[in-house]
């Protein structure tokens, strides 16, 4: 059986407004709404998001194309900025190189990538253990937490390289009874789904 985990796609950004309240832009919420119809979504019967604004609406968008009731989760969020608040762009990708460059040093008070992977992995595993292997299920967050997870699952390093490409709205699948990394990350306009 199969589980994915997607990346909400594009955002409002707003420096007045705390990152995780961000909601989706008009640019990735119509990203979302073209998955409807697509047949790897119809197999869904669970879907398990982060509490950040920006991922319950891809996971509700998800919802209401499936039939599928959205459950929010402990665990689940991006690695804690909160101590930095809103960084610009350009500088954001030093600090996020960084974070990923030393898993285990905090970068000006962020959540580490060893605590936020040791997170993430938790709260998939604990939702999988919950269900067993019987059916496919989607986890809907963000971006380095995934990553993280991704390189769980695969007996990687943690390390920038193997971040998302293209800053949001990607998905990577993993066998639920095995945990073996399926796919690398693809952009969810081109995903068909996983071969087991």
């Amino acid at each position: 059986m199969i589980a994915y985990y997607l990346t909400h796609p594009q955002v409002a950004v707003d420096p007045e407004i705390p990152v995780p309240d961000w909601s989706l832009s008009p640019a990735g919420r119509a990203r979302v709404e073209a998955l409807r119809g697509k047949p790897w979504l119809a197999s869904l019967r669970r879907i398990v998001s982060s509490r950040e604004r920006k991922a319950i609406e891809t996971a509700e968008l998800i919802g209401v194309a499936t039939g599928v009731a959205v459950e929010v989760r402990p665990g689940m969020g991006e690695n804690d900025r909160s101590s930095t608040g809103f960084i610009a762009p350009d500088r954001f990708e030093a600090a996020a190189d960084a974070f990923f460059a030393e898993p285990d040093a905090s970068w000006n008070g962020w959540e580490t990538a060893r605590a936020a992977q040791a997170r993430i992995v938790w709260a998939v595993e604990t939702a999988l253990d919950e269900q067993g292997a019987g059916y496919p299920v989607l986890f809907v967050g963000h971006g380095a937490v995934g990553t993280l997870l991704k390189c769980s699952l695969a007996g990687r390093k943690i390390a920038r390289r193997e971040d998302q490409p293209g800053g949001g709205g990607n998905v990577f699948a993993f066998d639920v009874r095995t945990r073996r990394l399926l796919t690398d990350w693809i952009s969810i306009d081109n995903y068909e789904g996983a071969a087991t």
